[in-house]
């Protein structure tokens, strides 16, 4: 059977990318290897610097970000031990019984990814990439017709798309920290913060949001590829390692599997049940106190809720967040050890970042210390007005994250030009930042960056998913521009 027949245009359209792009996109680490090059041939040809002066530009910003790389690395992995939860995981395991098509279910994960990415990115992404391959599972067992990658891309939607207007969005945290505007930083003309009340949780930033979880849900499901091109997902999982427990994260059990997955909190759970050897060793009994994690949990909780008793709003930053959802996550573990094994686990998922983002930091250095990135944004800013103000930022905030795929990293080098051209248009800071952020957030669907820990959950390669998220990134151009400019603020 042909891709074209009995498809209709979009679905055509989104298979025949697939194609092209599982033929010709390189791995994320050489992506970042030849994007490295790419800038720094534009800015021997774009500026002034001379080539050793772009070297030392890269070297410059190599490690220029290390605290920033550690707080997205416990973004991901505080989100990544929540969502690995047994319990959390039976919820999924029951919500992918809910789509009784490969067009439902794939509208379905993308529907939760997207509205998780607006509480928490990385718990999102890994939740996201769970649900992905647990709605596989489920197909497979019930016959359903799903393709795999379109899953794949649906899990990580969130990153896609509603992350960066949500609680854990970089920009606008970054905006809320006294230390990050003023005297000494790039955003000196600024003379208070920006409460997250003006961001975040502005309706102007709601709705959007709102909306285009709703368009992006309906995408997905005119996308999915039905009948023959629909590939399951033991086209990229052995169908013996489907309902392995050791194989998937420990996850599942057999019984489970054959259960549906919908008993998967009643089996032997070992948050439950401490190793046998504890009632025996003291320190393993300290080790494993639920007493004693249960206390540093709601410690934690406690100083929280402190810091937004006082601040309100204003205590939303990216540490707080990080704070937060590092006790939660002990407050739904509890025994200690318990809990520094799932970090274990969740290491794995974060190796990409720790390789990767170091490159693409060199990239920022190029970008910022050679002019290109203010080059870049002043020349798109140039031909704006005040109406159409948020639809430019979304433009240049959409073409800074293609070289600088770091939410934060990118608004520390482009932020500072976005809010004074708002300033002089009249744009509030809070309506120009969530624009830029909407941008930031939707190229992400080019670049598999971020994409790497859903990569190692679903098994499925970059080149395998990219078709279809670069097909999802072109449908939403033309709903984003109306909205962006539409929507009032």
């Amino acid at each position: 059977m042909s891709a074209s027949d009995g498809a209709g245009v979009i679905e055509r359209i989104g298979f025949r990318m697939s194609e092209v792009v599982e033929r010709w996109m390189p791995s994320p680490f050489v992506f970042a290897i030849l994007l490295t090059y790419i800038v720094y041939v534009a800015g021997l040809v774009g500026t002034d610097s001379g080539p050793v002066e772009l070297l030392e530009f890269w070297y410059g910003g190599f490690w220029a970000f290390l605290g920033f790389s550690m707080q997205m690395v416990l973004i991901l992995m505080t989100g990544f031990v929540i969502a690995y939860h047994p319990r959390v995981n039976a919820i999924l395991q029951r919500l992918a019984e809910i789509p009784s098509s490969g067009a439902q279910a794939a509208a379905f994960v993308g529907f939760i990814s997207m509205s998780l990415a607006w509480v928490h990115w990385g718990f999102s992404l890994i939740m996201g990439a769970i649900f992905a391959r647990e709605m596989g599972k489920v197909a497979h067992r019930k016959d359903i017709n799903i393709h795999y990658p379109l899953l794949a891309v649906a899990g990580y939607m969130g990153l896609g798309l509603t992350w960066h207007w949500g609680i854990s969005g970089s920009a606008p945290l970054q905006l809320t920290d006294a230390n990050n505007i003023g005297e000494g930083t790039g955003f000196e003309f600024l003379t208070s913060t920006v409460p997250a009340a003006e961001t975040i949780f502005h309706p102007y930033a709601l709705t959007l949001t709102a909306l285009s979880i709703v368009f992006a849900s309906a995408v997905l499901y005119v996308l999915a590829p039905s009948g023959d091109r629909a590939k399951g997902i033991t086209e990229y999982v052995d169908e013996a390692d489907l309902f392995d427990s050791a194989a998937d994260g420990g996850r599942a059990t057999d019984d489970a599997a054959t259960d549906g997955g919908t008993d998967a909190a009643d089996a032997a759970d070992p948050v439950d049940e401490p190793p046998a050897e504890v009632a025996d060793v003291p320190a393993e009994r300290l080790n494993n106190s639920r007493i004693i994690g249960g206390l540093v949990a709601l410690s934690g909780v406690a100083i929280l809720a402190l810091q937004f008793a006082g601040q309100g709003l204003g205590a939303f930053t990216l540490n707080a967040v990080n704070f937060g959802f590092l006790f939660a996550g002990l407050l739904i573990y509890q025994r200690p050890a318990y809990y520094r094994d799932r970090f274990n686990d969740a290491a794995g998922a974060a190796a990409g970042i720790v390789l990767l983002f170091p490159f693409f930091a060199g990239i920022q250095g190029i970008m910022a210390s050679s002019g290109l990135a203010l080059l870049l944004a002043e020349g798109l800013l140039e031909v704006s007005t005040a109406a159409t103000y948020p639809v430019i930022a979304w433009v240049v905030g959409s073409v800074a994250n293609l070289f600088v795929p770091s939410g934060g990293g990118e608004w520390l080098v482009v932020g500072p030009s976005v809010l004074q051209a708002a300033q002089e248009l009249g744009v509030p800071y809070g309506q120009a930042t969530i624009a830029y952020a909407v941008g930031d957030a939707h190229t992400n669907l080019l670049n598999p960056f971020w994409a790497l820990p859903l990569l190692a959950i679903t098994n499925v390669r970059a080149r395998e998913m990219f078709g279809y998220a670069i097909a999802m990134l072109i449908a939403l151009i033309p709903f984003l521009a109306v909205a962006l400019y539409a929507v009032p603020y």
